[in-house]
């Protein structure tokens, strides 16, 4: 399959994976729950992990790679005081200050 799309999402965390199986059909998560979130690629879209924590969507339609993406980013997405979660590669968190103190 020659794929045309790509969307890459980065994993930032203390022990947040992400892994395949099934050549790109299946991906796992483990975000810090109690389980591992699962998710059953679409049929026009595949999946590797070149890294624990960088994961590449691609295939030849544009809407369903970008659409299965932001599902599994919606998992977890960035979070704005530490900065952990999914988050696109290119995308950049603009981190809040915590409470201040006297």
């Amino acid at each position: 399959m020659e794929s045309k799309f790509f969307r890459f999402l980065k994993i930032v965390g203390v022990g947040f994976k992400a892994r395949t199986e099934a050549e790109g059909r299946q991906l796992f998560l483990k975000l810090g729950y109690s389980h591992e979130v699962e998710f059953a690629v679409p049929p026009a879209v595949r999946v590797f992990c070149f890294k624990p924590n960088i994961v590449c969507c691609t295939g030849l339609d544009k809407h369903r790679v970008h659409q299965f993406a932001a599902s599994v980013r919606s998992c977890k997405p960035p979070e704005v005081y530490k900065g952990k979660g999914i988050m696109y590669i290119d995308e950049v968190v603009k981190k809040k200050l915590g409470k201040k103190s006297k």
